[in-house]
């Protein structure tokens, strides 16, 4: 198709006035849905396993039966792990704050001249806003399909003292929809190692936001923490997950998990902001979600609503973009995102006319620190708010504005 005729395409499409989203990866209302029955559960009864009344004070690392659902989330033993309130965002802050400024069983990070923290790419961009709220210089190293490129961090762990920690999302990853390889974790575990006694410690934040988010079967993710505890590693490793893409997003429970000099040092902490956590909700999803056979039945569900959307994305890419030479794009096993990587020079225009046409997208370079993607080429897809006959028309856009946008340079 010539650049007349894209354009002629572009107009008709921009002259139906759509108004469509694939910007944030938010659960359906479909989904949420999902877990309505969390309202009545407890039926009166607020009693935890151990006896305890869950209205009142109390309970810093959260009841029992609320923690095993962190162990399953994170496959860390039920005593590693502490349960909070509906934000793994927030617990992931109170844990970079403390080693930033307050030290995590070690000194602070902020103490290091330029003290930084690696951040793989294409990567989560709240990891990124946190970082730089606190003050870290943010040292990016690339995603393979394996995970970070695990030669570069190495190196830099050893050369950079000022690298104190790196983030990771090791399975359906925040954009790239890829799941660490065993090599790539047990490389990643033993890192904290290879800084010596006085030097500033290394820590591995590992947020396993989509452990349980699979379309078909299970894929499989070594336990970083088994791995940790085999090289002797387990007190630099922070792992955090939470219910919000599984129950009621903004009214979920959420973990950290760790080793007990860790969680010690996040309580001290958490002793001087409150009193204890929403024990009711805590409760509220243990009764509802069980246990592990339970969790996995309520994710079938989800993935029979997700997946349907991510079939018409590669559809629809493939139509559009397929052999065009213009694209690349994951094909992801779960998870809430499909990642595009454009000819660069192209990401920002094409969000740009998107928009123009009535679909709004995740800006270009938010997946990189500071949105500075340095090629201008990649763009994330959110497919799953959307309604499901709403995603050919949007994805059909996106694909219309990348190859308009090529013919207009």
């Amino acid at each position: 198709m010539n650049a007349n005729a894209l354009q002629a395409e572009y107009d008709r499409l921009k002259n139906q006035g759509l108004n469509l989203n694939l910007t944030r990866g938010k659960p359906s209302t479909e989904q949420v849905a999902l877990a309505d029955a969390l309202d009545g559960i407890l039926d009166g009864d607020y009693a935890a396993a151990d006896g305890s009344d869950t209205r009142n004070y109390g309970g810093l690392r959260g009841i029992e039966e609320a923690r095993a659902i962190g162990s399953v989330l994170m496959d860390v033993p039920t005593d590693n792990v502490i349960c909070g309130g509906n934000s793994s965002l927030q617990l992931m802050q109170l844990v970079v704050d403390t080693i930033a400024n307050y030290g995590l069983d070690s000194k602070p990070l902020k103490e290091v001249r330029g003290a930084s923290v690696l951040c793989p790419i294409p990567g989560y961009d709240r990891h990124f806003v946190l970082s730089d709220s606190l003050g870290l210089r943010m040292e990016t190293v690339p995603h393979l399909d394996t995970g970070p490129d695990m030669d570069i961090v190495e190196r830099m762990v050893d050369t950079h003292p000022q690298v104190g920690a790196i983030w990771c999302v090791p399975k359906h990853s925040n954009p790239t929809g890829i799941t660490y390889s065993d090599e790539t974790v047990e490389r990643l575990a033993k890192l904290p190692s290879r800084r010596k006694n006085g030097e500033q410690p290394f820590y591995i934040l590992w947020d396993n936001a989509y452990s349980v988010h699979d379309f078909d079967g299970f894929t499989p993710l070594s336990s970083i923490y088994e791995q940790a505890c085999k090289h002797h590693t387990e007190n630099r490793i922070v792992l955090f997950a939470s219910t919000s893409k599984i129950t009621h997003a903004g009214a979920g429970i959420s973990f950290i998990g760790g080793a007990e000099p860790v969680l010690a040092g996040i309580e001290a902490r958490l002793s001087t902001m409150t009193v204890g956590p929403d024990k009711v909700n805590q409760l509220r999803h243990a009764k509802f979600l069980r246990d592990k056979d339970g969790i996995q039945a309520h994710m079938r569900a989800h993935a029979a609503i997700v997946k349907p959307k991510f079939d018409v994305v590669e559809q629809v890419l493939n139509d559009q973009l397929g052999n065009t030479g213009l694209a690349s794009w994951t094909k992801p096993t779960g998870g809430y995102f499909v990642s595009l990587d454009v000819k660069p020079g192209l990401a920002a225009k094409t969000v740009q006319l998107a928009s123009e046409a009535g679909l709004a997208l995740t800006p270009a370079g938010a997946t990189y620190p500071h949105g500075n993607d340095p090629n201008d080429s990649n763009i994330r897809i959110a497919p799953t708010f959307g309604k499901l006959e709403d995603i050919e028309p949007a994805v059909t856009i996106l694909g219309v504005c990348c190859r308009l946008a090529d013919a207009l340079q």
